[in-house]
Order: C-alpha cells, then sequence, then structure tokens
C-alpha cells in the first residue's frame, strides 16, 4: 500500500514539476539540422529547459543550463534517430532525438582525443542505464525550493541541492553522464593537488563524487571545448548582409 501510495505520489510530482511554463524564448537561430551535422558520438548536449524543475534548476546553479545528454548515434546528421541518452524526470532514463529539442537554446560539449576503445566504453556504460528510474531525492530537495524560494547568497546556492540520491539504479541527467565519462577516468572538475615533493612535482587528480555535478559543469571544464556549428563551417561575419532598421523601429 505505502508503495502505491509512493509511486502514486512521485508520478504527480513528476507531472507538476514537467509542466513547460509560459514567455520562453529560444535566442539561438541555429537550425536543430545545423546541430546534427556537427554533434559527434560522446559529446555533452546542454539544454535550457522551461519546466518548472529547470527554472529551480537554472536558478540554484546559477547557469543557463538545466539539462544534458548524451550523445551516442551512429547516423550523423539525423534528428529523428534516437540518439541521445538522458534521464527524464516522468520517463527515467531513455534515448531521445535530437528534434525533441529543437525548440530550446542548446550547446554541444565535447570531450578531447577520446579514441575508438574510450567512445566504446563511455556508450556501453551509459547505455547500460537506460531503463532506470529518474532519482526522485533530487525532486524532494528542488520541490523545496519552488515551494519558497530562499534569499540565499550565489555562493551557497549550489549546496542546497543535494544530488539525488547516489543509488545504482536511479540517476538524474548530470550525474549519470558525469558517472559515464568517470567510467573512463575523464575529467570534468577534478580536485587538484600540486603535489607534495617540490617544484616540478606532478599533480595529482582526484575524482569528485559523480552525485555532485550539474550540467553547467560540463560548460564550465576547462576538459570540454564549446562546439558552434557556425563556427566550424569557417564564419566569416564580413559576408554577412544587414538590413537598414525599418522607420518606426524602437531603439
Amino acid at each position: 500500500m505505502f508503495n502505491s501510495i509512493s509511486r502514486a505520489i512521485g508520478r504527480w510530482l513528476a507531472s507538476f514539476l514537467s509542466k513547460a511554463l509560459p514567455g520562453y524564448q529560444r535566442l539561438d537561430t541555429i537550425s536543430i539540422e545545423e546541430f546534427a551535422k556537427v554533434i559527434e558520438v560522446g559529446d555533452v548536449l546542454l539544454v535550457e529547459g522551461n519546466s518548472r524543475i529547470s527554472t529551480a534548476i537554472k536558478y540554484l546553479t546559477q547557469s543557463s543550463w538545466s539539462h544534458a545528454c548524451l550523445y551516442v548515434g551512429e547516423q550523423r546528421g539525423d534528428v529523428e534517430e534516437p540518439s541521445l541518452i538522458e534521464a527524464d524526470l516522468k520517463h527515467g532514463v531513455r534515448l531521445v532525438n535530437l528534434n525533441h529539442y529543437a525548440d530550446f537554446n542548446i550547446r554541444i560539449c565535447r570531450p578531447a582525443n577520446l579514441t575508438e576503445s574510450d567512445c566504446q566504453q563511455l556508450l556501453a556504460f551509459a547505455r547500460a542505464k537506460i531503463g532506470h528510474q529518474y532519482d526522485m531525492k533530487n525532486v524532494f530537495d528542488l520541490l523545496r525550493f519552488l515551494i519558497q524560494k530562499p534569499a540565499v547568497p550565489n555562493r551557497f546556492r549550489r549546496a542546497m541541492i543535494n544530488i539525488g540520491s547516489g543509488e545504482p539504479t536511479k540517476a538524474i541527467c548530470s550525474t549519470l553522464i558525469a558517472q559515464s565519462f568517470q567510467s573512463i577516468n575523464y575529467p570534468i572538475l577534478p580536485l587538484r593537488d600540486e603535489g607534495v615533493g617540490g617544484e616540478g612535482e606532478v599533480p595529482h587528480f582526484y575524482k569528485r563524487h559523480f552525485t555532485h555535478f550539474t550540467p553547467r559543469d560540463f560548460d564550465l571544464s576547462p576538459y570540454f571545448r564549446i562546439v558552434k556549428p557556425t563556427l566550424e563551417k569557417n564564419f566569416d561575419f564580413h559576408n554577412l548582409h544587414w538590413q537598414e532598421e525599418q522607420k518606426g523601429t524602437e531603439a
């Protein structure tokens, strides 16, 4: 009985928090088809969501990005192929296509120097998580924020969100991807020890726990390159054709 009630409450919360809010505006002028032409296996796709839970994540992490997916597609350029692994609040860990995020501001973050073997291990680890549940502990943490927005200094906001429970059969979007990269020892925002042997000592790196990562960390990481479709095509602003401002248009 208790489990049935808990599941019912969980479904209601997921539906409530996933509801899109009005007023969202996509500022990116690049089509999803252009993104599909440049995205590669192993890339992380960041999404600026417009749901209630997205609002909470963006506020608490002080970032534009509220969601992260891992690209695992085999048909480059295909926006309809199920090619993104994500942890969705309502549906758990699943595959979706690029077109699913065609109406959102998005960003590609690319890891450097992955070998084919690295990619295969990364994808295998992430694919093994498909079907797992979304970590509802994270939902209850965020719900506290939505009920009453606390007046908290910026530096303390991230500490308010306990990023999930860390249970092996549950995940949220950023922890799923962080755990996947850590499975091949790829750094995101590692702790760094400059060593104790004096000048010239090789620094040591330590992994943060995968539950401590948020979507913006892939944007901030010095180990992921930001990929923008226009710049990948040798963009030259001299070739732009500007129109004169129309009469009556406000400045």
